[in-house]
């Protein structure tokens, strides 16, 4: 499957004449964004990773991605948005993500830009909601899609796989991520940030990004030692389990109460 993959890509980019351009992968260090990387770079094409993190990422799957493109060979660019963030978000409602991605995308296309970059790249699976989303408004195959409003192309090459067959085709690959072990909204590996874990009826303010960080990432540490998948909800202290039982759960709470009383 990971040969007739990267055998499409190449095919397609040579109908749509992209061999020779500039593409910017947006680069998460999950796993769609890390296989997207993975294959294009297998596929021959000029590609260079970007990250942006903030000051409540996750300090290990950034390492991990830095590692990644190493390995991989690839030019990888960091940016730091913790103020653009800041100011898009605090007073605002959740949840964060919203916020996040008008920052993400906004920088990234000025990165682009300035940097001589003539295509952007998003590891989006068919699993993802596009319905009604700006990239829904592209014509033809939607694997490339050209919008006046961003400005660049925006390149999708997974985006006619299933979440199953992404998995499927990063085993394969030898693609694998480090995990914190967040619950995340569907049954499939899809970790983020713990920004997201701010409850939504809440208005997003420093002390909450800090709590969620603080408390998510001890949680993590239960999960990972446990292989469960949690993530708790601030400031209502909601917990969120795949597969936890009643010791876990025990323990879990246990940590919440000493976190609480802190």
């Amino acid at each position: 499957m990971l040969e007739e993959t990267i055998s499409e890509i190449r095919s397609f980019v040579r109908e749509t004449s992209l061999t020779d351009k500039r593409i910017l992968v947006l680069f998460s260090g999950g796993k769609d964004s890390s296989l997207t990387l993975y294959l294009l770079k297998e596929a021959g094409l000029d590609v260079s990773a970007l990250t942006f993190f903030h000051r409540w990422s996750w300090h290990e799957t950034l390492r991990w991605a830095m590692k990644f493109t190493r390995k991989l060979g690839v030019e990888h660019y960091l940016v730091d948005i913790t103020d653009g963030l800041l100011r898009e978000a605090v007073g605002r409602k959740g949840p964060v993500c919203i916020h996040c991605k008008r920052v993400m995308l906004w920088n990234a296309k000025w990165f682009a830009l300035n940097n001589g970059f003539e295509i952007l790249a998003k590891g989006d699976n068919a699993n993802d909601k596009i319905i009604g989303a700006l990239l829904d408004q592209c014509k033809g195959d939607i694997r490339l899609c050209r919008i006046p409003r961003i400005g660049l192309p925006i390149l999708r090459p997974l985006i006619k796989y299933t979440a199953e067959e992404v998995e499927r085709l990063a085993e394969e690959a030898d693609v694998r991520p480090y995990r914190m072990y967040e619950h995340s909204r569907r049954r499939q590996w899809r970790e983020g940030c713990p920004l997201q874990y701010i409850d939504k009826e809440e208005t997003i303010k420093p002390e909450l990004m800090d709590m969620a960080y603080r408390v998510n990432y001890e949680v993590s540490k239960i999960a990972r030692r446990r292989r469960v998948r949690v993530s708790v909800r601030v400031p209502s202290f909601e917990i969120m389990c795949w597969d936890c039982d009643e010791e876990t759960l025990r323990e879990i709470k246990s940590l919440l109460e000493e976190v609480r009383g802190r």
